[in-house]
This record gives structure tokens, sequence and C-alpha cells, in this order.
């Protein structure tokens, strides 16, 4: 019943009586439907839409919380501020909650504010507590061996902010992004991938059946580079491959290799996008 602290994520707080219009408005997600008790996938945008910020969105009383890599909070407090115009609400990092996960089961005090992890059924909770307020049995590292065998990234380890588009990092699998909800920021962009499926670059799930190579150690089919590692757990880890190079390469029975050592890609089991098989056809 493994439940584990995790520095290096923080929180981000939104709150007042405009908060719901001022994230509908700039965010992936949908605001507007979030369930209590529950953590949703979330992003904020470049305009050309690209991936500043990642987070898990839960409601407050009075708002919302963002739960964002730790040396992300600041800045995202400021970006969000520039949005903020005329609106009545309140941004503000906060420090004097600490950010657990609780997984397979974990029991939690009741005075805990624990929220269900949407982005995959067996990823468990997040818990909001004051820290020191319970004990942790499991590592920080142990809750990213459970996301990686599950095949979720995470942004800043399985692709770089600032670089990547959603559908890239699977936001478009794990309830990352609304496409029928309006407007955001970067919404133009990512709506015309998504009806025109031009997604060439995919994170998938990665085995390696000689050791992990390092994270971020290209991967390679011969000479040709078709992406890079993401992070590694074990026999486990995530991998950002172009789908059409991949496709040549299966299709010539190449080896795909990183760092020197062999690996196998494939399609998470949660993803319902086209990759190619063996053969270099698109499977569904």
């Amino acid at each position: 019943m493994p439940i584990a602290l995790l520095p290096d994520r923080a929180l981000v707080t939104v709150t007042g009586p405009d908060a719901t219009s001022l994230l509908q408005g700039v965010l992936t997600c949908n605001v507007e439907t979030l369930g209590e008790g529950e953590a949703r996938l979330g992003a904020l945008l470049t305009p050309q839409g690209k991936i500043l910020f990642d987070f898990l969105i839960s409601r407050l009383p009075d708002g919302f919380r963002l739960d964002v890599a730790s040396d992300k909070a600041a800045d995202l407090a400021k970006r969000l501020g520039l949005y903020k115009l005329r609106a009545q609400v309140e941004i503000a990092a906060d420090p004097t909650v600490a950010v657990a996960a609780a997984w397979a089961g974990a029991t939690t005090a009741a005075e805990t504010a624990t929220v269900a992890d949407s982005r995959h059924p067996d990823l468990g909770q997040r818990l909001y507590v004051s820290e020191g307020a319970f004990s942790a049995d499991a590592s920080e590292d142990d809750y990213h061996a459970h996301r990686i065998g599950l095949a979720v990234p995470e942004g800043g380890r399985d692709y770089a902010y600032g670089d990547a588009f959603p559908h890239e990092a699977l936001m478009d699998q794990l309830g990352g992004v609304d496409f029928r909800k309006g407007c955001y920021v970067g919404q133009e962009v990512v709506s015309r991938m998504q009806h025109r499926g031009t997604a060439r670059t995919r994170l998938l799930a990665a085995e390696f059946a000689e050791g992990a190579p390092a994270p971020g150690s290209e991967i390679q089919a011969g000479q040709k580079v078709l992406g890079r590692t993401g992070s590694v757990a074990g026999s486990h880890g995530l991998a950002l491959v172009r789908l059409d190079r991949l496709g040549d390469a299966l299709a010539a029975g190449e080896i795909l290799r990183a760092d020197g050592k062999p690996l196998a890609v494939g399609r998470p089991g949660y993803a319902t996008f086209a990759m190619p098989d063996a053969g270099g056809e698109a499977a569904g």
C-alpha cells in the first residue's frame, strides 16, 4: 500500500469568483466539467501550441489547485498572471502544502486532501497535506517506476517544455485536451493536428532487454536517429519517436538501439493513435 512524497511537485492555487472563466479560456483541459475528487491533466501552451507547463488540476472550495513541477510553480503563477487582466482571481504558489502519491489501494488519513489521478485507472491518488502529517512508506523513485510502468509521461522528464505538442506528449490520450470546449491559448494548432492527424512524433512505451540506457539517449536504427529515450525504470521506459522513421525501420527489419543497447517500442496500452506495425503499415 505505497505512499510516496513527491518533493519535485508543488502547488499553484487560482481562487476567486472568476477562477473558472479565466482557466477555461487559457488551459487545454475543461475545468467546467472537472468533478469533485478528480485530478485532471492539463497544460498551458504557447500561442504556437507547444507545452509550457503540464499539471494536474483539481477543485478547491473557492477555485482550483494546479499540481506542477516544483521548479515551474513560480513561473506558472507568473504566466497565469499575464492573462488575469481585470478578472477577480488570486494566483499564488503555495509552499505550505506537500504533494504525495498513493497507489495500489493505499489508505490515507481522513484529514488528507485526496483526489484521483484521472490519467490512468491504476495510477492511484494525489494527496495534499501539511508536510510531516504522515509517514511515507515508498520513495519518489518508487512512484516514478510505477508511473513509467504504466507509460504515463511527465514534462521535463519525457519531453522538453516549450518543444513538444500535446499530441506528442499523449495528452490527447490521457484526458489532457478537450477538443470541444472552444478557444484556449494554442487551440488552433492543436485542433488542426487532431483533425488532420499530423502528429508524426509520439511518446511510446519502451522495453529494454539488456539494461536501460540513460534518459535522453538517441534511439537509432542503423545510422538514422528516430528519437530519444525519456525516463526509465528497470526494464521499462518511455521514448519520444518519429513514427514515420520507426515505420521505415520496422519495414526494413532493423534493430532499434539506444546507447548501443537494443530496445523495443510500442503504443501504450491505453492509447488509440495509429502507429506503424512490423510491416510498416499504420496500426490503429
